[in-house]
């Protein structure tokens, strides 16, 4: 079983972990000495066993304030998660697109040369 030696609030402890677990002690030192670090540089100097339950119990505050956080959010999914289920329960509405037939456009325009020219022919005629 590995030891490993971390400091918090500016004291060393010595402390054993499973194998393989080492970063995560680490990690969870860093935290514990950030929170220490802050009480000491507040209060000063004070007895190793007060310093630790104080700062086990600002990380504590802090988790319980993220739980109640994280209920919040999961209860916001849950009612996204009801009203996207209704959506999907609604049967697929059919969305007509109109089309225009093949060759409309070609005719159109034949039609629209065809009345262009109509109309120059008479405006010959008239003008004449």
């Amino acid at each position: 079983m590995p030891e490993l030696t971390v400091e918090v609030g500016g004291r060393p402890f010595t402390v054993a972990c499973q194998e393989g677990e080492e970063e995560f002690l680490r990690a969870a030192a860093a935290l514990l000495d950030a929170e220490a670090t802050t009480l000491v540089a507040q209060i000063g100097r004070m007895p190793e066993a007060r310093m630790l339950l104080m700062a086990g119990l600002m990380l504590a505050d802090k988790t319980a304030a993220l739980e109640d956080q994280l209920r919040g959010l999961r209860g916001v999914l849950e009612v996204r998660d009801a009203e996207l289920a209704q959506l999907r329960a609604r049967p697929a509405q059919r969305v007509e697109v109109p089309v225009m037939p093949v060759g409309l456009s070609e005719r159109m325009a034949e039609l629209a040369a065809r009345a262009e020219s109509l109309a120059a022919r008479i405006e010959e005629r008239g003008g004449a």
